[in-house]
């Protein structure tokens, strides 16, 4: 009898069912992932590199030992083509390794602020030193900034260093760039005069990274891209990663390298894309929930995993980003904004702030959707958050066809009787469904009385069939799909949707129960995030996810939480003004709340309106 395995591929989020002896190059072929194989699969060229994470895999081949570097070796990378898993396994992609990148949201709705940046540039001409003028370099760089009304100079030995290098390459002129307050410079670095000053700022999701690189002078954005978080390897939420990372020291430290590892990487390829230098980035914000905040700081999560959920820091941090092993200029740091509370985190913080939701006179809802999804209630000045665990369903994790938003999914869906119409990114042949097209799917589903309120399947439909594991809907036939097998929706796949979808209701009821107000009293219902900027609205109403009220009050923003940082690194008002956002807010922690278990159970059905 034929062994099979299950392949995990992340972090595109596909599972595949292979036989012993199929390569990971055949299991991502079958998963319809596009890998870069450039020689085909012999194993020359070293271009599907894979990064095996848990489970048994055949030993290193010759092929292996000849393409791959010793650095990717000892790593642990192999080549996909190569490889061959021994029983079921888990296995992170490189971005470099796939042919089509996405889909991902990074841009919000942004406000014109006025520029004050935390780090500045001040171009400088001295006089060179002399037989008859033995000053220091520090010396007369100071005396010269005194007569330009600035504050002496700090800096590390390595600031000093490149100091007096730059000054002699440059001819006594250049550009310090500098950190000003009322008694004394911070040196961030030197550089030849009129270098233009960046800054990078981050969104740390759970599941993927937003990442902009920023003119600290004219506030333009000069590049930004989404990368997927490397930590998905180690657990799709931020619970599962907390529980691996307090196993031991070593894995808390691995969450942290990965993700800076990828934060470094990502900013490398930003820069190189508008043609400047990493020296060049000066400063940074990053923003992120709780747990994500405690994984870059390196800070310990036990405390995160149990009641109360105490942060270790919920203060605003300014930290060395070389300290934390983040490759900008010399001296430069790294902001992160004030935590709500133990899941609710800057974040949140950054969103309330891009929206200025937290200081209207209206009644508002701010949803921010993800894995851990974030919401505020602003009612009569007073502001109420949780946080909710909506897990990773929407990003297409735990549907058993479900997959990243890329290229092949299905996002969109139209069902008439018996008739289905998908329509996938990219206008391909469908592999799987991503979380808009799951959500729209079950809308469609309902639409048409193929399941009822509970999410049990209407066995009397022609395309639902019974399996061993209860029952599933046939989606796209074999035929028409990309990876020649059937896409089905199954009954837990609508059970995932339920629950998702359940904890955010209830979290919206509880906080509205709070406020007290009803949902007919909010004026406006602001939709951020990456899945929130897909979102079918329609959809959501339709099973249950947010109360029925018209259309027209909700307002759907994107990546609010990469505009904050944006903003909080062009701003040192900005940055003031998130420490007075979170004085305010009310916090609920749900899973203690009288009464959390029977709106969530309620909150389930879908015709919980």
């Amino acid at each position: 009898m034929t062994l099979k395995f299950i392949v995990d591929l992340e972090p595109i989020g596909r599972r595949i069912e292979i036989e012993e002896g199929a390569t990971l190059l055949d299991a991502a072929h079958k998963a319809g992932i596009d890998l870069v194989a450039a020689c085909g699969g012999v194993g020359i060229c070293g271009t599907c590199v894979v990064h095996p994470r848990s489970g048994k895999f055949s030993p290193l081949t010759q092929n292996e030992e000849d393409t791959l570097l010793p650095e990717q070796i000892s790593a642990g990378f192999r080549l996909a083509c190569q490889v061959r898993p021994l029983s079921d396994v888990k296995v992170e992609i490189p971005p470099e390794s796939l042919v089509s990148s996405q889909q991902m949201q990074v841009e919000g709705k942004e406000d014109v602020i006025r520029l004050i940046p935390n780090v500045i540039g001040i171009d400088i001409q001295m006089e060179k030193p002399d037989i008859d003028d033995l000053r220091s370099d520090l010396t007369r760089t100071n005396q010269t900034l005194a007569k330009m009304q600035f504050p002496p100079l700090n800096s590390d030995l390595n600031g000093l260093a490149r100091l007096s290098k730059m000054l002699r390459k440059e001819n006594w002129t250049i550009r310090l760039a500098i950190s000003p307050n009322e008694h004394q410079s911070r040196l961030v670095t030197s550089l030849p005069k009129k270098t233009r000053l960046l800054g990078m700022a981050s969104d740390m999701g759970s599941t993927k990274l937003a990442v902009y690189l920023v003119d600290l002078e004219s506030g333009a954005t000069l590049a930004q891209t989404g990368v997927m978080n490397p930590q998905i390897s180690y657990g799709e939420d931020v619970v599962s990663r907390i529980a691996f990372a307090n196993k031991n020291e070593e894995n808390r430290k691995l969450l942290q390298s990965r993700l800076v590892q990828t934060l470094n990487h990502t900013l490398e390829t930003l820069c190189q894309q508008v043609g400047v230098s990493i020296d060049q980035v000066v400063d940074a914000v990053v923003v992120g929930n709780t747990a994500m905040h405690h994984f870059f700081c390196g800070l310990p999560v036990e405390q995160l995993g149990e009641a109360p959920y105490v942060p270790s820091v919920s203060e605003a941090l300014s930290i060395s980003a070389h300290e934390i092993g983040l490759a900008l200029a010399g001296g430069a740091a790294v902001y992160l904004p004030p935590n709500i509370a133990g899941y609710v985190g800057g974040d949140h913080t950054s969103v309330l702030l891009a929206t200025q939701t937290y200081s209207t006179p209206k009644t508002m809802v701010m949803v921010d959707i993800g894995t851990n999804t974030e919401i505020s209630i602003v009612h009569k000045g007073n502001v109420y958050s949780c946080s909710t665990a909506s897990g990773p369903a929407f990003e297409g994790a735990h549907i058993r066809d479900g997959m990243r938003a890329s290229e092949g999914a299905i996002e969109s869906v139209t069902i008439q009787g018996s008739e289905v119409q998908p329509k996938t990114i990219g206008n391909v042949k469908p592999i799987g469904i991503c979380g808009t097209g799951i959500l729209k799917g079950i809308s469609e589903m309902l639409n048409n009385r193929i399941i009822d309120e509970r999410g049990v399947l209407d066995k009397q439909h022609p395309r639902v069939r019974t399996i061993d594991r209860g029952s599933e809907f046939l989606l796209v036939e074999a035929k028409d799909t990309g990876h020649g097998r059937d896409i089905v929706i199954t009954r837990r796949d609508v059970n995932e949707i339920q629950l998702a979808k359940g904890a955010i209701r209830a979290g919206i009821e509880i906080l509205m129960r709070e406020a007290g107000v009803t949902a007919d009293q909010v004026d406006e219902w602001i939709i951020a995030g990456a899945f929130g900027t897909y979102l079918d609205l329609n959809s959501a109403l339709r099973i249950g996810m947010f109360p029925n009220v018209p259309l027209d009050r909700f307002r759907q923003v994107g990546n609010a939480a990469g505009v904050g940082a944006k903003q909080m690194l062009l701003s040192k008002e900005k940055r003031e003004e998130a420490k007075e956002v979170v004085k305010g807010i009310n916090y609920i922690e749900l899973t203690t709340y009288p009464g959390f278990t029977k709106t969530y159970t309620d909150a389930m059905y879908f015709n919980f309106v």
